[in-house]
């Protein structure tokens, strides 16, 4: 299994942070990677088992996946890729939020195991760490830091 681990410090309470990242439909509103998302069978974007159905900017693909997990408690959540363009299976990533409580900050980590089944694994692996998960850290800075 190849694994991604990302973390960053972003300048913004927990509770800001997780407001933004727990909407499980919310990812095209402020990720600019991702467009047009709805949640599938007219669930709510928090019931577990729920399935996201979204686009890559550009026309690149689309990406159905499935909330594992949900905890406004643990700041966490949990899902998997049911299709994506990516070449990847048996794809399971974490986000998970934990308070600085010095300085009011909060520290995210974003973990993902799944096999290559095609492709270069540099690739894939640069995709989802950068492009995705180091992308969504950034861009939350960048928002939430000015309302500190």
């Amino acid at each position: 299994m190849t694994k991604v681990f990302v973390s960053a410090v972003i300048d913004a309470p927990i509770e800001k942070v997780w407001g933004k990242m727990r909407d499980f439909n919310g990812l095209p509103d402020w990720h600019p990677r991702f467009s047009r998302s709805h949640i599938e069978d007219g669930l709510r974007s928090d019931t577990i088992g729920c399935v996201r159905n979204f686009d890559i900017t550009g026309g690149a693909g689309t990406i159905r996946e499935r909330l594992l997990e949900l905890s406004d408690h643990e700041y966490t959540m949990t899902y998997c890729i049911l299709e994506a363009p990516l070449p990847v299976a048996d794809y399971v990533a974490t986000l998970k939020l934990y308070p600085i409580t010095v300085s009011n900050q909060t520290l995210g980590t974003w973990t993902a195991e799944f096999r290559v089944i095609k492709g270069s694994e540099s690739d894939v692996v640069d995709a989802v760490g950068n492009g995705t998960f180091g992308k969504a850290f950034e861009v939350m800075n960048q928002l939430l830091a000015k309302q500190k």
